[in-house]
């Protein structure tokens, strides 16, 4: 199951209605008729209770700190399974499942655990120094109490970039999705398990082979597309990439595609000629549409560590980031590199791979997450 993709609906489907003053909009058209069923009954309408001391206001939404959405708890043990061999997951699994003792060494502990799993040092600072001050205030009355409020601050630093992908172009033409990254992230893999998750809710979907400086990578861009029975726009191996896009632009327009992913050449942040061109590609892509591309997603390598913080800042000045696909977080990865991107730039994860399956590409959920690295109950399992 996916949960990304939604046609917008059709315009015919308003109601029609009185016309409003000037300023207001369709979403509060429905509004119109509220009188008259107030009329009738003005006191049927139950009165909220106050809120508690402490509650937040009405209209913020509470964190979710504890306790997952329902199909976030159908997905857990999966999260679990994938991300228990994870260092950042090992590391806080080994230092509190013996109910340590509240005290300057195991703070210490959980900051040499931190910093090796590549949450940063300001993210990791950060966490640590909170926790001294209210160890010091008696906050705390054991490990476990400290183990909730680690689950509970490492979901809040999360939560800004759950930010899902809309896929629905703001002028009724096809949403471009521009992937741009390094060698080895994973950007083929990717674009092939969105198309794949993208047909399978309905949308029509193209690809654009615009990774002209590998000849295999179209090749395997044109599998995913024989697999998933989704078109390849592609040309012959050295053709300019830019040209390449811009076409494919051209036709997913002439075609009523709903979907068209764009796929780059992967390319060393270090290099200049390379990350130019990506700049040249967004200016050839706004000639078809000006609003275009409508998300520039950039692939990142779990295992990749603080380099990935550079090759952000990189990858957005020049091809103009708008978000992240963290992949590889299982097994090896360190994990900790979420946080530390986080802390430094705040792009929305649209999606996460915690797997090789299909199923294992999935829109960034800071809850299930922080689930899988530091379990409710330390030993959960993914059975």
């Amino acid at each position: 199951m996916i949960w990304f993709w939604k046609r917008k609906p059709a315009a015919t489907a308003e109601p029609a209605a009185t016309p409003t003053p000037s300023g207001s909009d369709a979403s509060v058209l429905p509004a119109v008729e509220a009188p008259v069923e107030a009329a009738v009954e003005p006191a049927a309408a139950p009165v909220a209770p106050s809120p508690p001391v402490g509650a937040p206001a009405p209209g913020v939404p509470t964190p979710t700190t504890e306790t997952p959405s329902i199909e976030d708890a159908e997905a857990l043990p999966r999260w679990r399974e994938r991300l228990r061999g994870n260092a950042l997951g090992r590391g806080l699994a080994a230092l509190f499942s013996g109910n340590p003792k509240l005290d300057a060494a195991l703070l210490d502990e959980l900051e040499t655990v931190l910093l090796t799993a590549d949450v940063g040092v300001a993210a990791t600072d950060a966490l640590v120094e909170d926790f001294r001050r209210r160890i010091a205030a008696r906050e705390f009355a054991d490990a476990a109490a400290l183990t909730r409020a680690l689950r509970r601050e490492m979901v809040e630093m999360l939560a800004p970039l759950t930010k899902p992908l809309d896929f629905t172009s703001p002028h009724g033409g096809p949403f471009v999705l521009m992937v741009v990254g390094v060698n080895g992230v994973g950007k083929t893999t990717t674009i092939g398990k969105l198309a794949q998750h993208l047909k399978r809710e309905g949308a029509k979907v193209m690809l654009a082979a615009g990774d002209t400086f590998r000849a295999a990578a179209v090749e395997q861009l044109r599998v995913w597309g024989e697999r998933n029975d989704v078109p390849v726009l592609a040309q012959t191996g050295g053709a300019d990439s830019a040209s390449v896009i811009f076409d494919a632009v051209s036709a997913a327009r002439a075609r009523g595609v709903d979907v068209l992913i764009a796929d780059t050449a992967g390319r060393l942040h270090t290099q200049a000629g390379l990350m130019d061109e990506l700049g040249k590609i967004r200016r050839v892509i706004a000639k078809v549409d000006p609003t275009a591309p409508h998300e520039v997603l950039q692939v990142i390598d779990g295992t990749t560590g603080q380099n990935a913080i550079s090759q952000v800042r990189q990858f957005r000045e020049v091809a103009g980031v708008t978000g992240l696909v963290v992949t590889k977080l299982d097994g090896s990865a360190k994990g900790g590199v979420l946080f530390a991107l986080a802390r430094e730039f705040g792009l929305p994860v649209r999606f996460v791979g915690i797997g090789e399956s299909l199923e294992d590409l999935r829109p960034f959920d800071p809850v299930a997450f922080v689930e899988g690295l530091l379990p409710e109950r330390l030993g959960a399992s993914g059975a």
